[in-house]
């Protein structure tokens, strides 16, 4: 029997999240063919809204055979077609289906973060000038990975997105115009002592039309601005790759020292990329209280009601982010057990609960 769990996600994509209309190019991309449910129905969806749906499914096998056999011309190729496709669609809709979240993790990470400098230019067109949307389909990988059978995981993700928007959407207007309002961010918890500008820069609530499920507001700090240090309780995860305990010291703006209890080396790596690396692209603050436990990934956690997050690398520039990078790395600190926000001096969240 089908879940209309499915259908109804499907017509929060296509009408709520990427509003597509009459018309539209619509790019449905997969990570995997394990979310073929979800596909069809987000496809169906589409054509129902006038639209004109393509459809790109992977296979994560792909990368590791990629990796393997890659020589350096191969790594250095540009696919033309791909930056063309991501030119000539209007939205993209991309549904993540993991079978195996370690896929990747016994590639070397220097060839990852040299390809991902040279496909750059396709992200960038596609983050900063496309309608997109990112959503999970549940998987007995994702649902191990959280800890969780797979029932269980799915209510738990139909439960993050299956909800009313533009509700939610109303109670994050006082958040954004109180850090409209503000010049400067303090971030105090355990062994977290960090400052930063956010003068000039526009925040942007979040209620379901990027990211699915949805609850945070964020903006692009002031590029050189970040000064102090900060410890992130929640591993970090990036390419399939778990870091632990990762602690970051910032002077003007910049990462100046970096470790880790686990995979210290990857996380250097990693903020060698290139020069925007290691500043932060964004500070975003999560207001979704319905989830509430950590489940390694961070489309879900980096939405944890009591909780911050700030990404080294890429900023965004409709939050007037000037920060270039080939990476987007979120790391999430948690607030709700002696951490606090103040904006120019007023604490605003005190132990993950909001005072505005």
């Amino acid at each position: 029997m089908s879940d209309k769990r499915v259908e109804q996600l499907a017509s929060i994509l296509v009408r709520h999240s990427a509003g597509v209309k009459k018309g539209d190019v619509v790019l449905i991309a997969s990570s995997s063919e394990l979310a073929k449910p979800l596909i069809l129905a987000v496809y169906r969806e589409v054509m129902r809204a006038g639209g004109n749906p393509m459809t790109s499914i992977s296979f994560e096998e792909a990368q590791n055979i990629f990796y393997e056999y890659a020589r350096p011309e191969q790594i250095a190729h540009f696919p033309k077609t791909k930056l063309f496709e991501a030119k000539n669609i209007d939205c993209v809709i991309n549904i993540r289906a993991s079978a195996n979240k370690k896929a990747m993790s016994n590639i070397d990470p220097a060839l990852i973060a040299a390809r991902s400098k040279v496909i750059r230019p396709i992200g960038e067109e596609i983050v900063n000038k496309k309608r997109w949307v990112l959503c999970n389909f549940p998987t007995n990988a994702l649902a191990q990975e959280a800890d969780m059978s797979l029932h269980e995981y799915e209510d738990f993700l139909y439960g993050a997105t299956n909800v009313d928007w533009k509700s939610a959407m109303k109670k994050q207007m006082k958040l954004k115009a109180a850090l409209d309002r503000a010049s400067e961010v303090h971030i105090k918890g355990k062994d977290t002592d960090l400052t930063l500008s956010i003068k000039g820069r526009k925040a942007i609530p979040c209620f379901g039309e990027r990211n699915m499920p949805d609850g945070e507001v964020f903006l692009s700090p002031v590029e050189n601005s970040a000064e102090g240090h900060i410890f992130y309780e929640m591993p970090a995860i990036y390419q399939g790759r778990e870091v632990t305990g990762i602690r970051l010291v910032f002077r003007k703006g910049k990462v100046v020292e970096a470790c880790a209890d686990k995979n210290a080396a990857f996380l250097n790596t990693m903020l060698d990329t290139d020069k925007g690396a290691r500043f932060l692209g964004e500070l975003g603050v999560g207001t979704n209280y319905g989830i509430k436990n950590f489940s390694k990934d961070i489309l879900f956690d980096e939405k944890i009601g009591g909780t911050v997050h700030l990404a080294v690398g890429r900023s965004y520039e409709e939050a007037g982010g000037k920060n270039h990078s080939a990476i987007h790395w979120d790391m999430i600190k948690d607030l709700r057990k002696g951490g606090s926000l103040s904006l120019d001096g007023k604490v605003i969240q005190k132990n993950g609960a909001f005072l505005i």
